[in-house]
């Protein structure tokens, strides 16, 4: 899959003597959320301590930086520019010195009121250091006449609409909220210590658990404001939604398979969509091939279904660097090509079944039939674990314009000779939620019906 980008991922970690450390191997794992920029910022109950920096993970933070990252509790962040440039300016956690004392924080997700709120707080005096939406937080808590953070904090959720799953820290507490309709992932653990205390940690997705050994515990509930501090745990409900909005496309693509998001596992739902788009779509092939990485637990579950044998028929390369040195003379398609190849011996004269998670702007979906093609298959059959994307997402998804979405501009036999597929089959919504035990009270689908479960103020896209 080609054309989305995931949106960010979040992380904090409170209580732990190795906070900072504890945050960057958090961060790692979530680096396939945002891969523009990252921080962190600890403290040790006096200061906060920042690094932060444009790049990768593993690229921004070396050995050195942890000198400087002192405390025993830390946010983190990995970003895309779903708001905002991609400038250091905007780069998260975010942090400012406000009458109730130092405050950072890191954001999952878009405010779809961000630009009426920003105008209001330029309005009343507000100085923006760059553009991204979770600046407009730091204000509208600066500027609540409350005079407890906490309860300016509970005002300001209150007055913000779209998508938002936060970590904040001040000096003395960790707290974490997400917004009433739930659309983005946000879920607590516990990690032993070596001197059998214990710390707490939050994060986007439960696959950061994984890698620093923490115990995934539960998500955190949309409407759930969490504060953890040294006297223990509160939570406080801030806002209720009748209906739920989880984004449907982290089943479908954006979380890590190995992770539990929205209290189930992507990866069994990937590959009960691949079951479900073939029940729906029954076809006759010798083999079914996955679009590497994304379309393989789909194209599993498509496989075990059908009776079709599973064959990886397209190899991708993982080693490649930023750089490419070009011959002087032009190779076709070598975009695709210095990430995918096909396997000949496993292609030439086969009817092949190709699975992929989603189809965005066809580019890529027509150069690797191309391949597939070249290297000898008779038929190639395109199908799509997931509905046509016609609409933009405005919570916290990067997006193309609506115009450079396939499916907003082609009918779908269009589409299949756009691509040069001998079919193309799509999953319906229905299919898709009844795949994942879900129904549309609970999830958003904006990007396949339009059904926008807020009022958008500025459709930009």
């Amino acid at each position: 899959m080609a054309g989305l980008r995931e949106e960010c991922g979040v992380f904090a970690v409170w209580n732990d003597p190795e906070a900072a450390k504890i945050t960057y191997l958090g961060l790692y794992a979530q680096q396939h959320r945002g891969q523009e920029s990252c921080g962190i910022i600890s403290c040790d109950e006096e200061k906060f301590y920042e690094h932060k920096g444009l790049g990768l993970v593993g690229d921004v933070f070396k050995e050195e930086s942890f000198k400087k990252l002192y405390g025993h509790s830390a946010i983190g962040h990995v970003r895309y520019s779903t708001t905002g440039q991609n400038h250091l300016s905007n780069a998260q956690p975010l942090q400012a010195l406000l009458k109730t004392g130092p405050v950072a924080i890191a954001h999952n997700g878009n405010l779809v009121n961000a630009a009426q709120l920003r105008h209001q707080l330029i309005q009343t005096g507000a100085i923006f250091q760059g553009s991204n939406d979770t600046e407009c937080l730091l204000h509208l808590i600066a500027q609540s006449p409350k005079h407890d953070f906490l309860e300016s904090l509970k005002d300001v959720l209150t007055k913000i609409e779209g998508a938002f799953s936060l970590v904040i820290q001040t000096k003395d507490k960790i707290i974490a909220a997400r917004d009433p309709m739930g659309f983005r992932p946000l879920v607590i653990g516990q990690r032993k210590l070596d001197d059998g205390g214990s710390s707490r940690v939050i994060a986007s997705e439960s696959c950061a658990f994984d890698l620093i050994g923490a115990q995934y515990e539960r998500e955190v509930s949309p409407g759930e404001l969490l504060i953890i501090d040294k006297n223990g745990e509160e939570s406080f409900e801030f806002g209720t939604s009748e209906r739920k909005a989880h984004c449907v496309f982290e089943h479908i693509y954006f979380s890590r398979p190995d992770s539990y998001v929205f209290s189930k596992s992507v990866y069994m739902m990937r590959k009960l969509m691949g079951q479900a788009l073939y029940n729906e779509n029954p076809i006759e092939a010798d083999y079914v091939i996955p679009v590497p990485d994304s379309g393989v637990p789909a194209a599993l579950g498509y496989s075990e279904e059908s009776g079709i044998p599973f064959e990886l028929g397209i190899i991708r390369n993982h080693y490649i660097g930023r750089t490419f040195i070009l011959p002087s003379q032009s190779i076709r398609s070598f975009g695709v090509k210095i990430k995918l190849n096909p396997q000949r011996h496993i292609l030439k004269d086969k009817k092949v079944v190709v699975v992929d998670d989603s189809l965005v702007r066809g580019t890529t979906s027509q150069k690797i039939i191309q391949l597939v093609r070249q290297s000898g298959a008779k038929e190639v059959h395109f199908c799509i674990a997931s509905p046509p994307t016609k609409a933009s997402c405005y919570y916290g998804v990067d997006t193309p314009r609506r115009k450079q979405l396939i499916a907003s501009e082609m009918e779908q036999e269009e589409i299949r000779k756009h691509i040069g597929a001998d079919s193309l089959t799509y999953l319906s919504v229905e299919s898709m939620l009844k795949a994942i035990g879900e129904s549309k009270q609970n999830y958003c689908a904006a990007c396949f019906d339009e059904d926008y479960p807020t009022k958008i103020y500025d459709l930009q896209k």
